[in-house]
């Protein structure tokens, strides 16, 4: 059962989603909060499995709670969930720590989905970013601490490369690609290192950055 954590200042949406994921066999929402302050005090207690975060909230927004629990290693596998298309927001986000973002008006079907995919260590940097989001990575600085020159990616590190930007596990692209899931560890480890990132998600906004993916 994977365990979601909802963060939303507006009671009919957290009550609405809740209502939603209830219709999925894996997932229970466990608890909920209506503003940053209340996501920062409750969540390193709870401990769920994935958080679902609003990001214009009282008190303290989305990004705020995003930014303070990653500060302190406290942040699970996050989901910006919003109804505002806002790229510098999103990206504020995913710079933060978060595994990506979806509006509001996704079906069940894809945010069950995308729950799922965090869950599992991956990420929806791909196919969750609008193409003005993609577009407006190029040339942008990401303020990564990161290599001027990054080594180059061999060709197998490239293809793990994209499968991450998919938003596959290593588990997953490990079946695709029918090697041992520690092997896809140790790829993942060398392309952060190559790349002078510290997560995956920053591999892919990266690579994005260098036109790699």
């Amino acid at each position: 059962m994977i365990r979601v954590f909802l963060v939303d200042d507006q009671t009919l949406v957290r009550q609405g989603v809740k209502s939603l994921l209830s219709l999925a066999a894996d997932i229970d929402v466990v608890a909920e909060a209506s503003d940053g302050q209340q996501a920062i005090d409750l969540i390193p207690e709870i401990k769920p499995d994935v958080v679902l975060m609003d990001m214009r909230m009282p008190v303290k927004s989305g990004l705020e709670a995003v930014q303070e629990l990653s500060a302190v290693g406290r942040l699970p596998p996050t989901i910006i969930l919003t109804t505002f298309d806002d790229d510098d927001l999103v990206l504020a986000g995913i710079r933060a720590g978060a595994k990506g973002y979806l509006l509001k008006d996704v079906s069940l079907e894809q945010l069950v989905e995308a729950i799922q995919v965090v869950s599992k260590g991956g990420s929806l940097v791909l196919p969750a970013m609008s193409q003005r989001l993609l577009s407006g990575l190029e040339g942008m600085n990401t303020h990564f601490v990161s290599l001027e020159r990054p080594d180059p990616l061999t060709e197998r590190e490239t293809e793990i490369l994209r499968l991450m930007a998919g938003g596959f596990s290593n588990k997953e692209i490990a079946n695709s690609l029918h090697v041992a899931e520690g092997t896809i560890k140790n790829h993942v480890s060398n392309i952060l290192s190559k790349l002078g990132v510290r997560d995956r998600t920053r591999a892919v906004l990266k690579a994005f950055e260098l036109k790699i993916v």
